[in-house]
């Protein structure tokens, strides 16, 4: 199935949650003076416009990136800000940029970056803006597989399935295991819903119980619509860099304020 489009759900909720930890684990990763590897599973598109008409129809950057900006969830120096600055210096106002885009801002010469997008159109799309990286249409899983371990060795696998095969809730623990054992150096971050039907907590558990030291993030919000399924977002990351922690408990601190507002 490839009938997932990013660009009517880009800068909502969940996104502001994942990109922040993104960052920030970039941010941690690129301090130091040595060369890493990106890896993304499920690339998307890159770069999306939050005036187009999807990104309209939907309005589900008002919950996100919007009110982030509008409350001031998002500190100053933040890393997602500057990210975000750049690209909005370069695309225009209302650009949103995806994974790939952030990572760029973090990537410097000598550092590799891999992106996975199976889509036709999105992978189009792609091409346009990753002139960074080496792009691969094929199953970001198969991609992984074969990638890890990268070189450089260090780095950060992000795996962002958009889980229209449901499938994945049941395979993702031991795909994770796999990479985990292949690339015990890395950190592998992934990012899943929170459903009103919980079919994701048996994916976590089995994660949680096989990687008990890793960081678990979850922050919940109200559906993006009435009878929507998505009401929170999660964070799985192994190996997280120094400072993650703190961002998911400041994180999850705000969005637990919003949620009692209302």
């Amino acid at each position: 199935m490839l009938s997932y489009q990013h660009s009517y759900h880009a800068g909502n909720a969940a996104d502001l949650h994942k990109h922040a930890l993104l960052a920030v684990a970039l941010e941690r990763l690129a301090s130091k003076d040595k060369p890493l590897t990106y890896v993304e599973t499920h690339a998307g598109r890159g770069l999306y416009d939050l005036h187009a008409p999807e990104a309209l129809r939907t309005g589900e950057a008002g919950a996100g990136i919007v009110r982030a900006l509008d409350r001031g969830w998002l500190p100053h120096g933040h890393p997602l800000l500057g990210a975000l600055d750049a690209v909005r210096t370069r695309h225009g106002a209302a650009a949103y940029p995806g994974s790939p885009l952030i990572a760029a801002h973090f990537l410097r010469p000598g550092d590799v970056a891999h992106l996975a997008e199976l889509h036709p159109r999105e992978h189009a799309a792609l091409a346009g803006v990753a002139g960074f990286a080496h792009l691969h249409r094929q199953d970001g899983f198969e991609m992984a597989n074969a990638l890890l371990p990268p070189t450089p060795r260090r780095g950060m696998l992000l795996i962002d399935p958009s889980y229209e095969v449901k499938a994945d809730y049941d395979r993702i623990p031991a795909i994770i295991g796999k990479l985990a054992r292949k690339w015990n150096v890395g950190v592998i971050a992934l990012w899943y819903p929170i459903l009103t039907d919980e079919r994701q907590a048996a994916m976590v558990r089995a994660l949680a119980a096989a990687h008990p030291q890793a960081l678990s993030s979850e922050v919940r919000f109200p559906p993006a619509k009435a009878g929507h399924g998505m009401v929170g977002s999660g964070m799985f990351v192994i190996n997280p860099p120094y400072g993650l922690a703190e961002e998911a408990a400041r994180l999850g601190a705000i969005f637990a304020a919003d949620q009692g507002r209302g």
